[in-house]
């Protein structure tokens, strides 16, 4: 689904109210909830991913694909990248495929930090980049999350100087999940965007909910030294196979490039392919995904835990326990929450999941928060 109708989507649906169409996926839902697999295995809410992909569109595509698996995938990696650029309105030498959206922010971090060069990223925040920056001797400044548990951009700003390689902001955030104001974010990368190469991670884009919401893609097309990251393993159910995509002005996106190590494969690239195209199990996901927080929500709520409202497809939550105990008492409930995410140790992160394990998640906590 390109942005214009995504945008429109929205609007005419009034998704972000509510997800008054839910009714209308009920049974790709249950085709997908009733599988046994899902039903008998510990309730796995632990990575952000999304329970009921790959869709059966690209499950058929799979399939019909194994023949061409002994094939190189460079010439279906030109038709892969036709469409992304059509999707994100840029040309071809705009994007980088590659194995995942991690191997993109690596090769950011590793291009951006060498020679003792300085990155500036929020704490806490998704750290692949900045960790992999500093195995080739990257000096990281991490700023401290403001009191709502949003980047400080005004901090950020004051960090750059004529060392910064790169700037990482993550919108939606990771593992917050909160999201910018807009307006605020377009000013940063205007402001700096010539003194540092300004890194965006919108792994979590098509969960916004707001339908004007901007992607800083729109500074690319102006030629601003800006890099967006997207990644097929979230909403579009494609964590396993690996692949995600960079945008970048053509000479940034130049030397990303000549950086990435992990190419994708075949079936990657036709499923990424069919996944483009699968508008009716996009709007699935979302709904489903509005749905599942709305579970969380409600259960907190019940056991009076503060929280933070999600634009993603995760809830951050404070639990007002050491997070290594909450994790292994909810483990022996069957249901694997995320990791620590320091210094917030007394918070967790939860995804969203198919319902059966939201009832799985709303039992083991009420349970272990009672003992």
């Amino acid at each position: 689904m390109n942005t214009t109708d995504r945008r429109q989507w929205l609007k005419t649906f009034g998704l972000s109210s509510g997800f008054a169409l839910l009714g209308g996926f009920e049974s790709m839902a249950l085709e997908i909830d009733d599988r046994p697999s899902i039903l008998h295995r510990p309730a796995k809410l632990n990575a952000n991913e999304n329970p009921y992909g790959p869709s059966k569109r690209i499950r058929a595509i799979l399939s019909n694909t194994f023949d061409e698996a002994c094939r190189y995938p460079f010439a279906k990696l030109r038709t892969l990248v036709e469409a992304i650029s059509e999707k994100e309105g840029v040309t071809k030498d705009h994007i980088v495929v590659c194995g995942g959206s991690t191997e993109g922010l690596r090769a950011a971090g590793m291009l951006y930090g060498m020679g003792e060069r300085e990155i500036i990223a929020a704490d806490p925040t998704f750290q692949a980049l900045m960790r992999y920056a500093e195995n080739f001797g990257a000096k990281v400044h991490r700023v401290p999350l403001n009191d709502k548990l949003q980047h400080d951009l005004e901090a950020m700003g004051q960090k750059i100087n004529a060392k910064t390689g790169l700037v990482y902001i993550c919108n939606p955030n990771n593992p917050t999940g909160t999201l910018l104001d807009g307006d605020k974010l377009k000013d940063f990368c205007s402001s700096f965007h010539e003194k540092a190469v300004i890194f965006s991670d919108e792994a979590y884009y098509d969960y916004i909910m707001e339908p004007d919401y901007p992607s800083m893609v729109e500074f690319i097309k102006e030629g601003h030294n800006i890099i967006v990251s997207k990644t097929f393993s979230k909403v579009f159910g494609l964590a396993g196979l690996r692949i995600g995509y960079l945008i970048a002005k053509p000479e940034i996106a130049t030397k990303l490039k000549s950086t990435i190590m992990a190419n994708t494969n075949i079936l990657a690239i036709e499923a990424a392919k069919e996944a483009l195209k699968d508008d009716s199990f996009y709007k699935f996901s979302l709904a489903k995904n509005a749905e599942a927080k709305k579970h969380i929500y409600q259960t907190l709520d019940s056991l009076s835990l503060s929280y933070i409202p999600s634009h993603t497809n995760f809830v951050f939550f404070k639990s007002g326990r050491p997070i290594d105990q909450l994790i292994a008492a909810m483990k022996e409930e069957e249901v694997i929450i995320g990791r620590p995410f320091p210094p917030l140790l007394d918070w967790a992160r939860i995804s969203t999941g198919t319902m059966p394990d939201m009832e799985r998640f709303r039992k083991a906590l009420s349970t272990v928060m009672s003992k």
